[in-house]
């Protein structure tokens, strides 16, 4: 049986699981992922880090005591610099493993890998056969097993762009079945990074409470990359956080083409980027007036009748607007 590689399901296992989970199984790895986010997590990630640190870090930390608990041969934290040409991601991901090292005692080996779009495919390559060869010595092996995991992360981000949300595409890939339901008769626009929405322990299922409210929900990986590109020239100043550019693209874009009833952004509390991303986006809905917006934002003491409140208020507003009920 080959080494047992553990993923952390959190942070940008949401954006990257199926490609990271065919790298290593194509060399002969068998991946396991921590258990859904639970109150145990969570109170494990909170008492590892100090108070400033951002909610999604917390959870992710959780996450790694879990697997470690596990027994786990390896911990795969990557230290993602950049996934495209001149642009990062945020400063977490740069740090993410040295942080964990610190927090964290008697953790299984943990595997670094840089990923560093910014520098060229050369540097990948470099960095794709460090790691692949703890458990094969063929580099013609890992660069397929490398070729393979890009394919599929095509097919992965294809799926999301027929209506799935990232967890949803997931499930679907594993099972190979694609089941998109839009039957609901209000669209909202749901921009916010993936791991603040995915994880229906934190958000409270943000997602499924919408489509049970009757609405048809968009997020930002589920936009064609040329619609978020369109947006993002509307922009006053390129941004050089991916994510962020991203969901600031995705929101302009729904202000031009006015084919959404309403917009709601979530941000983790704590998080430096996240508060200049709403910031601008709530500006934008409000000088343009025409589309409601509304802005929540989560941390490990969110409730979920506050949550459940809000968005009702919010679909009732949109349906007012509408003219199917009146207030």
């Amino acid at each position: 049986m080959g080494k047992i590689v553990g993923i952390p399901k959190a942070l940008l296992y949401y954006n990257f699981y199926p490609m990271w989970k065919t790298f290593f199984e194509e060399l002969g790895a068998e991946v396991i992922t921590s258990y859904n986010t639970c109150k145990k997590i969570v109170d494990d990630g909170v008492k590892s880090c100090v108070d400033e640190t951002c909610l999604p870090v917390k959870i992710f930390v959780g996450h790694v005591i879990d697997l470690k608990e596990k027994g786990v041969d390896y911990i795969f934290i990557p230290r993602v610099v950049s996934i495209e040409k001149r642009r990062y991601l945020c400063s977490k991901f740069l740090g993410l493993p040295d942080l964990v090292k610190n927090l964290v005692t008697n953790l299984p080996e943990i595997i670094d890998m840089k990923i560093d779009y910014y520098r060229g495919d050369d540097t990948m390559k470099k960095e794709i056969l460090r790691v692949g060869k703890k458990f094969v010595n063929d580099s013609k092996k890992i660069y397929d097993a490398y070729l393979k995991s890009i394919k599929m992360q095509k097919k992965f981000e294809s799926v999301m762009r027929r209506g799935l949300s990232n967890t949803e595409a997931i499930k679907a890939i594993e099972e190979n079945s694609v089941d998109v339901k839009l039957n609901g008769n209000l669209k909202i626009a749901l921009l916010a990074h993936s791991y603040d929405i995915m994880d229906d322990y934190i958000c409270m299922g943000i997602i499924d409470r919408l489509r049970n409210m009757g609405a048809n929900v968009f997020t930002t990986c589920m936009l064609d990359r040329d619609k978020i590109e369109l947006g993002a020239s509307k922009l006053q100043k390129d941004l050089f956080w991916t994510y962020g550019r991203d969901i600031l693209g995705a929101g302009k874009y729904f202000i031009e083409n006015r084919d959404i009833d309403g917009v709601i952004s979530v941000s983790a509390f704590g998080c430096g980027p996240d508060s200049l991303t709403d910031d601008l986006l709530e500006r934008d809905y409000k000088r343009d007036g025409k589309i409601p917006y509304m802005s929540l934002t989560i941390d490990e003491h969110t409730g979920e009748a506050g949550i459940t409140t809000r968005l009702e208020a919010f679909i009732d507003l949109l349906r007012w607007r509408k003219g199917e009920i009146t207030i």
